[in-house]
């Protein structure tokens, strides 16, 4: 029979994974933001309406995350990071598709032999793995109590992660304004 103290310790110990977890995957998604930011102002690639797609489900998949690290594991947080990711999936597979045709040189440039929209796919199966075996590290400690995690990296963590939100939404402003995305744009329809 585990007494308390031990129950308690054992509690830390998977909030504690849950926590760092969560948070290098959260840290992950700004990789992945800010790497899709550095090819369209450096390479000027203008994202299409697909891949703003995917940005957005990067986004929405990062705040099931960043709910995660700051209020303790939910299933209801892993549900919008699954939903998310099952979103996300659909509008990179939709592009996969698009150019799957033989000759087909795909849309924008790739990285590491694959074009963003397969890294995409790929990534969200992977937010898909790993919110299920979250799911499982967590399942018996859902909403007991908020993590005892180092403030200052939380704190940086969901700042770095809400300042590549604006820069986002004020990315995808400048190419859509406030209509329909262009289907492959060229350019910036709003500049400043």
């Amino acid at each position: 029979m585990m007494t308390t103290s031990t129950s308690s310790e054992h509690f830390d110990q998977q909030s504690s994974l849950s926590y760092w977890l969560n948070l290098l995957a959260l840290l992950g998604i700004c990789g992945s933001l800010i790497i899709a930011f550095a090819y369209q102002i450096v390479l000027n690639e203008i994202p299409c309406p697909l891949c703003q797609l995917q940005r957005v489900a990067l986004i929405l998949a990062g705040i099931g995350m960043m709910l995660n690290i700051r209020f303790g594991a939910s299933a209801v947080h892993y549900a919008i990071i699954i939903i998310s990711a099952l979103g996300g999936m659909t509008a990179s597979g939709r592009q996969i598709l698009l150019h799957i045709a033989p000759g087909d040189t795909g849309y924008g440039s790739d990285l590491f032999g694959l074009h963003f929209y397969t890294w995409g796919f790929i990534s969200f199966a992977v937010i898909l793995i790993f919110s299920a075996v979250m799911l499982c590290i967590d399942r018996n400690h859902m909403q007991l109590r908020q993590p005892s995690a180092p403030q200052t990296i939380t704190t940086l963590a969901i700042l770095f992660f809400l300042a590549l939100i604006a820069a986002n939404t004020v990315s995808s402003v400048m190419v859509c304004q406030f209509g329909a995305c262009p289907d492959d744009p060229t350019g910036y329809l709003w500049k400043f």
